[in-house]
């Protein structure tokens, strides 16, 4: 029986996806120490790397703090305001383009 809210955790599943790394990776080093007599360096270089990876992923903090969110909504009104003002500016205002006429000195030369 699955919880709803292990499904949606992202925490959860980082934690399975470093878990499962993890197992492969041991399961690699136990061939890898019987051949090199390195010792168990390598598998609990493997078990401290996840349990560093699992802390990580869960001290994190992943909820906005509570000033932040009302900041980035003031943001967004400010930017909402200054576009409505720009388009008001350029709506009101004639705008023809004429491209700039060069003095005869500088018109390009015609071939022929």
């Amino acid at each position: 029986m699955k919880h709803s809210y292990t499904e949606q955790d992202p925490r959860v599943r980082a934690t399975a996806a470093i878990w499962g790394i993890s197992i492969g990776m041991l399961g690699i080093c136990i061939p890898l120490v019987a051949i090199t007599n390195s010792g168990l360096v390598l598998p609990v270089l493997v078990i401290a790397g996840a349990s560093l990876s699992t802390a990580a992923v869960w001290l994190a903090s992943d909820s906005p703090k509570p000033g932040k969110a009302q900041k980035l909504t003031q943001t967004v009104t400010g930017l909402e305001e200054r576009i409505k003002n720009i388009e008001a500016i350029c709506s009101s205002v004639d705008w023809e383009f004429q491209a700039p006429t060069l003095p005869e000195a500088q018109q390009p030369v015609k071939r022929v």
